[in-house]
């Protein structure tokens, strides 16, 4: 079906068929009709109605999204890949993808150096423009040029990307006692930080695990908790996975003030499975921005320095490897599938370990 609408004084064709779609600027109605016409008649004949040397990386963005969405993976709404999508997507909107160039990906790059990315950061920026310029393009039918794979050696040369970093940040036993005093000083920038803080240390839950907690995920007899759809570097949808909750977590999440779900609510979503969990179904009830948020500023309020809100997942893991758990014991706390992963989590404190040798060496005498 064609739409022929005016655009200041030119006129926008846009044709939508099967799954397809391609629009084009016109100085008169008359020739946009045209070219519509001609194009339903081309999709009817089973040719493609992209065109490989006229279509722009912003459509390709689009297209990607509305092409994700089709096949029951949606880019969900405020996450980093939509954020990185709508970035590319109004930076390259004008930029035909089969003459996208290294200068051009480089001048990007620069830009969001500029800007304060790190490299990995403009890295991921860069995969997933591969990504979409890949799969759209064979999704249709395109032949198009390895722009980004041509474009890394010489950003990978300019010190415009990198791989990600280890971390090996954990934070000192008086550090988290700033860090706790700064919330106690500040009941009124959320009450619940402190007993989030807590569960975070010693099950190594992600931010976004967290928050996504829910009252009907927690098995109250077995003292563990149900994880919906936990990152795994394949299976993206419907890995859930029950984790134990350590030391005085579950007490600590039992103790969460509990609020009703309005009557129905659970009916009406039985009946719409794309309408959200209300508000009061989950435990921490309040933003997981706002978390990071406070976070920093406990930290800067107390002095203490290059100390992030996810250091504490690596604290957790850190502890339990301290603490004498086996590789997999760990694994079933942090969810990860390769040891690979595992260990880039995995900051041991020397002293502890040179401790610990000391009395494995007293028992053998």
């Amino acid at each position: 079906m064609a739409s022929i609408l005016p655009v200041g004084s030119r006129w926008r064709a846009q044709v939508r068929k099967r799954g397809q779609s391609i629009a084009k600027t016109f100085k008169t109605k008359g020739a946009a009709e045209a070219w519509a016409r001609a194009k339903e008649v081309e999709i009817e004949n089973g040719q493609n109605a992209v065109d490989s040397g006229s279509i722009k990386v912003g459509e390709l963005v689009k297209k990607y999204r509305e092409t994700r969405a089709e096949s029951g993976r949606p880019v969900k709404p405020k996450s980093n890949e939509d954020y990185i999508l709508q970035r590319l997507q109004d930076e390259f909107e004008s930029d035909f993808a089969a003459k996208l160039t290294t200068k051009r990906i480089v001048q990007f790059a620069q830009k969001r150096k500029v800007s304060g990315a790190g490299g990995f950061t403009i890295d991921m920026d860069i995969s997933k423009l591969g990504t979409v310029m890949r799969h759209t393009a064979s999704l249709f039918g395109l032949t198009l040029p390895d722009a980004t794979g041509i474009a890394r050696p010489t950003l990978h040369h300019l010190n415009l990307i990198e791989a990600g970093k280890r971390r090996e940040r954990r934070p000192t036993p008086e550090e988290i006692g700033k860090i706790f005093a700064w919330f106690s000083e500040h009941p009124e920038r959320q009450q619940a930080m402190p007993d989030l803080l807590r569960v975070a240390m010693q099950c190594a839950f992600r931010r976004g695990e967290l928050f996504g907690l829910r009252w009907d995920d927690i098995d109250s007899e077995n003292h563990l908790a149900l994880v919906r759809d936990r990152k795994h570097p394949r299976q993206k949808i419907g890995n859930n996975e029950w984790i134990p909750l350590i030391g005085d977590s579950f007490e600590v999440i039992m103790r969460q003030p509990r609020y009703e779900v309005p009557d129905g609510y659970a009916e009406k979503r039985k009946a719409d499975p794309t309408l959200p969990p209300h508000k009061n179904e989950f435990i921490f009830r309040f933003d997981k921005g706002t978390a990071s948020k406070y976070f920093k500023q406990a930290c800067d309020a107390k002095g203490i320095a290059d100390l992030h809100l996810h250091d504490l997942r690596h604290e957790a893991t850190s502890a339990l490897f301290e603490a004498g758990w086996q590789i997999p014991e760990v694994a079933t706390v942090t969810g990860h599938k390769d040891w690979r992963n595992l260990k880039r989590y995995t900051n041991l404190d020397p002293a502890e370990v040179a401790k610990k040798g000391r009395l494995k060496l007293v028992k053998a005498a």
